[in-house]
């Protein structure tokens, strides 16, 4: 996939691309283009791709082109996923800076602004911020973080802090990336269109390789809206690919990985894997795949020695007692986790 040749002059303003991806959300798709319409820093244009949307997704999106002529472009696809969608975007883009946004979400006036802002007074060519999930229109909002902290990171401490998820989110939406870092992504094949889940974590993974610096300031300008019938949460039971792609993404990242953050790789890579397990053991179409993830946590012993401890009383009861550790797994979710997202 070629990318554009038309990039901005370099200047105080360049312009910023902000990739939308659209599929069948016309009763949110308004209120997105409209936050990202009201931004402070107004050098931007809006790739929109609607992704084989059967609603009026498209037709918003035409109609928004034509309200602000010279700010959208417009690409229909049959419907082909949302990292597909994505690539699409960004190879569309003229942008010095890409930004991402999912159309069913909303972003604050000042966000891009703020975070160009850091990429040029840090010379850095990713600028990233947290964001906050907005539950029930607002019935319950969370924040990651919004310490107000900023830390400036080289391509080791970005990427460390970005697969350790301790304050650095997996998300693509809360970044700003020079354009420059995607020539090698867009060529190398490494994305899989394939996957539905932690294409995000795959994606930033390739994009942090490529920089030298980024820098981060925690505050929470994007607004993740938690629908029931979004994508990623639609599918709010376990299924093969909610386990298994993480697994995948982490083993790409395991076979690529760089000597300094090997440990934290195994860690997250083994997690992964006993999670998955248990999740699917029960499966019988799926005994292959189970068969796999039991020999990968046994014939990596050696390796055990880098989880935390809660997580090697995990993996045990995970190989004993897969039962009784899904019927924990579950008890956490239903308790703990979902109270976040939903």
């Amino acid at each position: 996939m070629e990318i554009s040749n038309k990039v901005s002059k370099v200047n105080t303003e360049p312009l910023i691309s902000i990739v939308v991806p659209a599929y069948n959300i016309e009763a949110y798709l308004p209120r997105c283009l409209d936050s990202i319409m009201s931004q402070t820093y107004q050098n931007i244009e809006i790739v929109l791709v609607d992704d084989g949307s059967t609603d009026l997704s498209g037709q918003i999106a035409d109609d928004y082109s034509v309200q602000y002529p010279g700010k959208f472009q417009v690409l229909h696809l049959e419907n082909g996923g949302v990292t597909q969608a994505r690539l699409t975007g960004i190879a569309a883009a003229n942008g010095e800076w890409i930004g991402f946004v999912d159309g069913d979400d909303v972003i604050e006036p000042d966000m891009y602004r703020r975070l160009l802002k850091n990429a040029q007074q840090y010379g850095a060519d990713i600028s990233h911020c947290g964001y906050q999930t907005i539950v029930n229109e607002g019935e319950r909002v969370h924040y990651f973080y919004n310490t107000g902290r900023l830390v400036q990171q080289d391509r080791i401490s970005g990427l460390k802090d970005l697969l350790s998820g301790s304050f650095v989110e997996p998300g693509l939406c809360n970044k700003l990336f020079h354009k420059t870092l995607f020539h090698s992504l867009l060529h190398s094949g490494a994305m899989d269109c394939s996957l539905r889940y932690n294409e995000d974590l795959l994606m930033n993974y390739l994009l942090f390789s490529e920089t030298d610096t980024a820098v981060y300031e925690d505050f929470c300008p994007y607004h993740y809206l938690v629908r029931k019938d979004s994508a990623t949460r639609v599918d709010l039971k376990v299924n093969d690919r909610k386990m298994l792609d993480p697994v995948k993404v982490w083993e790409w990242i395991l076979q690529h990985k760089e000597p300094e953050l090997e440990s934290i790789i195994w860690r997250k890579y083994l997690v992964r894997c006993y999670e998955a397990y248990v999740a699917l053991f029960h499966r019988k179409d799926l005994k292959n795949e189970i068969q796999q993830l039991k020999s990968i946590l046994l014939n990596n012993r050696d390796k055990w020695a880098l989880l935390q401890q809660r997580e090697k009383i995990k993996l045990r009861l995970a190989l004993t007692s897969p039962k009784m550790f899904r019927s924990i797994y579950w008890l956490y979710e239903k308790t703990l986790q979902k109270k976040i997202y939903e």
